[in-house]
């Protein structure tokens, strides 16, 4: 769109300035809402967005809650595919019905062909709706077009003759609707009648309430429709106790919800005011999607431009970028930075771009990320995107899919954050579904474009397990050996689930599932077997492992599945008093009593307990503890908050197990227990954490371990933002992924070689098999323990990653003696806990470690084959030459030397070379690496101390490097590469020692 077409929508704009006075619209209180979208290449119905707006209630207050809906059903809209397309869907809130006449003689009737309208279908009585308390407006709906003669009129008026007409009947459209809410419901006076919607194919409903009870009171349960978004409000400015208060919010063909709230919201209607847009409902979420709409709609921006202009990328992450991207990006912000919202917050969008022909769902991110976001990504024959404040809302409405559909799965493929502003993703992601073609199939992009995407096993890729199918109970097949052993209970379940990972690498669906169901059979047999099948069923949950034939989202769906029976069978409390197990539920939860011998774990189903309250689950596991029960299964957790919270001083001796989705805030104030979470956790887990150990197979969101004073903590996967911020004494954790940002800022945690807290960030990922992959970086923030005074963070970086710019204060230092002393035992406790071997991150090669396997000490045996890579050994050369060797105490070292040479002497190994190397070496090439296989190994010769190993391995380089010289002129590929490579470093190290 030319820039003098821009000006003139703009200019056509003058006739709507408002008077409204913006200052003095303070925020009333911080954010915190609960928002959730989800998008399929098939239509989903309504009542999907229940169960996730249920659990969110702690994050809303009953004052204003929405729902929208993109890509809806002709039938179920009562017009043909066509005019559901091409029309104009505008829905009116009546809050008076005696203004429908007058909206529609005013507003309607002499602008628009109206070919389809009618009230809406809603429940007779409000308060039949249970926590509606207010009435919620009438709402009609209508499919129009604007009148040929008034569009025609329109472009005249305001010289759009060269803009494409349809898009001329948007900006009419647009501005109509304006004036509706201006002269019914903004202006002074009694608020009669706004705008719900107006865009294409696209409604919204919102009211005085919660985002389900907008549900429920509109009867929505039952449409359909590809998209849907959900808002559950807590104020931030604007009346929110009027429903044109609530979220969403609507430009023309997209809707805004949003949790946070503008530090400059008076900037941004200024820079909104000059041109020619006055907010008419007060709100930030208002002005956000004004811009959104401004941007995208009347400037033609690109959707990867919008979004740079509403969370411009800045500091390490701009320079990171392209030089073509900085250029853009740079005018970008030069333009509409003062524009741009300031402070915390999260936007979700549904959108249907009608002359592409795709609905969109699109979640940005700012770059401070305060607010809580999770997104998720379901493939398989129905492809689901999905967005929220909290992973356990994704779940909820994964389960409720699974439930219509079974070829939905409960568990979805990929859950991650977003780091706003990121150089990698640019902080958004964007899932869409093409309506152009014939089969719609979502796809999942980011800011950039570049597709998500994940690479399922060919084998697995469609297959749907049979113990989803209900009634499909076909004969299995089920190995007998190892099954039989691995079930008996007098074998250690870490070495059953060593013996049955193997074997779980050819099972089929149905194999696994008879599997299942024979350990079921075996856990009723008994306490001891029931104790051994948790146990192994636990560790099948929490690791990763070679599958070939079944899909991982599958597998953790089924092993969850049979967890929870297990579980179920356990006997009610007061019911077998010789168990050891005694299970309570929300039905039975007033039988709660003292354990009684041998009785000792109490499993609590949570289904049932709220999240939140007087009867919340957290303050029933308060009272049982207070009754002195000291072991605790807590299995389908739906979202309910502060688990392990109230236990008090000294809770030594307490174990806490945790399956399902959990809610905020779990092991905060923790003082002595231990509470193991079998799955991803959610925001600011262990807050003000003063002793015990909270361990966590998966990733944990924001400001993890805010402010703890001490304790231990194992995170499988990553952190979100800010984990760490403000922690003071002695905390310890080892994260074995990686942190978002502002990772232990301001850290008050004294000298870790004295009683002090740190952090391990191992910086690695686990591939399907279960091997390990080392991230990108390992730390991919600009802020790096910025601003702390204290603590330490022992950062696993081989190939140097890290820089300067990351860090506010603080420094890098080479890692001592002391300092591995310090680490190898939370290391070693990581090992056991995750299976990841201390000598995998030592030398980033997987080492089957079974569950509870120390640190090896053993040396290169003979007849050892080694796959080496050509990078591992280049880094080897650098560290080696730069006297940069970052490996731990003396014994180590030498052991991880000895390691090295092999490393060093296979891969440069050519056959235009003659090195005197007691091995023999075959070569084999990739397209990225050389690889090296080693055979009949000798002793290795390194000296005894690390000055003398290190020496020795310098003089190694060194011949090699002459000999090098000498055929340099024979030398090709990667040979030449190695050759030109040491001739820099030693050349570099030269001068130095000159120098």
């Amino acid at each position: 769109m030319q820039v003098s077409m821009t000006e003139k929508l703009i200019a056509s704009r003058r006739s709507l300035k408002h008077n409204t006075t913006i200052l003095g619209h303070q925020a009333e209180a911080e954010g915190g809402c609960g928002v959730l979208g989800m998008i399929a290449s098939e239509p989903i119905a309504g009542k999907h967005v229940y169960r996730s707006s249920v659990q969110m209630h702690n994050r809303g207050n009953g004052k204003g809650g929405g729902l929208a809906a993109v890509g809806l059903l002709p039938e179920q809209m009562g017009v043909s595919k066509e005019k559901l397309e091409d029309d104009y869907l505008i829905q009116i809130a009546y809050l008076d019905p005696s203004a429908r006449q007058d909206v529609e003689q005013t507003f309607l009737l002499p602008y628009f062909e109206i070919h389809q309208g009618y009230e809406l279908p809603s429940v007779t009585d409000y308060r039949d709706v249970p926590g509606l308390e207010v009435q919620p407006p009438l709402v009609w709906r209508y499919f129009a077009r604007v009148k040929e003669s008034v569009l025609a009129e329109f472009i005249e008026k305001n010289e759009l003759k060269g803009l494409d007409p349809r898009r001329a009947e948007d900006e009419f459209v647009y501005q109509n609707s304006y004036r509706l809410n201006k002269t019914f419901y903004a202006s002074l006076g009694e608020k009669r009648a706004f705008v719900l919607c107006h865009g294409r194919n696209l409604l919204v409903f919102k009211i005085v309430g919660y985002a389900e009870h907008a549900l429920h009171y509109y009867q929505l349960e039952n449409l359909k429709a590809h998209g849907w978004i959900a808002h559950q409000r807590y104020p931030t400015k604007g009346r929110v106790w009027h429903p044109g208060g609530a979220h969403p919010f609507i430009g023309l063909h997209e809707a805004l919800v949003h949790n946070g709230d503008f530090a400059n919201y008076h900037g941004v209607c200024e820079y909104l005011k000059q041109r020619n847009i006055s907010p008419l409902f007060l709100t930030d979420t208002e002005v956000s999607v004004l811009l959104f709409d401004l941007w995208s709609r009347v400037y033609g921006y690109p959707l990867e431009y919008v979004i740079e202009a509403l969370a411009p990328t800045t500091e390490r992450d701009f320079l990171i970028l392209p030089q073509e991207k900085q250029e853009i990006y740079k005018a970008i912000q030069v333009a509409h930075l003062h524009g741009s919202p300031d402070g915390p917050w999260f936007f979700i969008i549904a959108r249907n771009e009608p002359y592409e022909k795709r609905f969109q769902l699109i979640g940005i991110t700012d770059t401070s990320m305060l607010r809580p976001q999770v997104f998720a990504l379901h493939e398989g024959p129905v492809q689901i995107g999905l967005i929220a404040s909290e992973k356990q809302a994704i779940d909820a409405a994964l389960q409720s899919l699974h439930e219509e559909d079974p070829r939905i799965c409960p568990v979805a493929d990929r859950y991650w954050n977003a780091r706003g502003g990121s150089h990698t993703d640019g902080g958004a992601f964007i899932f869409t579904v093409d309506y152009s073609q014939p089969t719609l199939r979502l796809v999942c992009t980011n800011k950039f474009g570049r597709e998500i995407r994940f690479d399922l096993s060919p084998k697995a890729r469609g297959g749907l397990p049979l113990p989803f199918r209900e009634g499909d109970r076909g004969a299995r097949s089920l190995p007998t050996n190892p099954v039989a052993a691995v079930l008996d209970p007098a074998q250690p379940a870490t070495a059953a689930f060593s013996e049955l990972t193997g074997e779980l690498a050819t099972w089929g669906y149905e194999t696994l599932a008879a599997f299942l169901e024979e350990s079921l059979r075996t856990a009723s047999q008994g306490d001891a077997q029931r104790a051994h099948i948790l146990e192994l069923l636990t560790l099948l949950l929490d690791r990763r492992y070679r599958i070939e034939k079944l899909e991982r989202k599958w597998l953790r769906a089924l092993l969850e599945k049979t967890i929870n029976a297990l579980c179920d069978s356990v006997p009610l409390l007061g019911t077998a008093p010789g168990s050891h197990y005694a299970r309570i539920t929300w039905a039975s939860r007033e039988a709660l009593a003292a354990p009684t011998p041998p009785t000792h774990t109490l499993v609590i189903d949570a289904t049932g307990f709220p999240p939140e309250g007087d009867q919340a689950l957290s303050l029933f596991v308060v009272r049982a503890h207070r009754l002195r029960w000291k072991r605790f299964v807590v299995y389908r957790c739906c979202g309910q908050r502060f688990l392990g919270c109230g236990l008090g001083q000294r809770s030594h001796g307490v174990r806490i197990d945790v399956y399902g989705s959990s809610g905020d805030y779990l092991a905060s104030g923790l003082d002595g227990a231990e509470i193991f979470v079998h799955n991803n956790g959610q925001d600011q887990l262990g807050q003000i954490f003063h002793d015990g150990k909270l361990v966590v197979y998966g990733d944990v969101g924001q400001t993890f371990f805010y402010g703890a004073k001490g304790g231990q903590a194992y995170i499988l996967g990553n952190a979100a933002g800010r984990p760490l911020i403000n922690a003071v004494g002695c905390p310890r954790v080892v994260i074995n992924g990686t942190a978002l940002d502002y990772l232990a800022e301001s850290f008050m945690a004294g000298d870790p070689l004295h009683g002090g807290g740190f952090v391990v960030l191992n910086g690695i990922t686990l591939n399907e098999d279960g091997e390990i992959s080392e991230l990108e970086t390992p730390y991919p923030g600009s802020n790096l323990f910025s601003l702390a005074s204290g603590g330490a963070i022992y950062v696993r970086d081989p190939h140097h990653t890290l820089d300067e710019d990351q860090l506010n204060g603080g420094c890098y230092e080479e890692l001592s003696d002391a300092d591995w002393t310090l680490i190898l035992p939370y290391l070693e406790e990581n090992e056991r806990l995750f299976g990841i071997a201390v000598e995998a991150l030592l030398t980033g090669k997987r080492e089957e470690a079974s569950p509870g396997a120390g640190l090896s000490q053993s040396a290169p045996g003979q007849d050892e084959r080694a796959q080496l890579k050509l990078s591992l050994w280049l880094e080897l050369c650098k560290c080696a030459m730069l006297r940069n060797m970052k490996l731990p105490t003396v014994k180590q070292r030498a052991r991880q030397l000895a390691i090295s040479k092999p490393l060093l002497l296979y891969s440069l190994r050519h056959p235009s070379l003659s090195l005197k190397a007691p091995i023999a070496v075959s070569l084999e090439y990739d397209a990225d690496h050389v690889i090296a296989y080693a055979h009949d190994l000798d002793v290795f010769g390194y000296g005894e101390t690390e000055i003398e190993a290190l020496n020795d391995l310098r003089q190694t380089i060194c011949d090699l490097y002459h000999e090098l010289q000498e055929h340099h002129d024979a030398l090709e590929g990667e040979a030449k590469a190695i050759w030109g490579y040491l001739s820099q470093i030693i050349r570099e190290q030269t001068e130095r020692e000159d120098r």
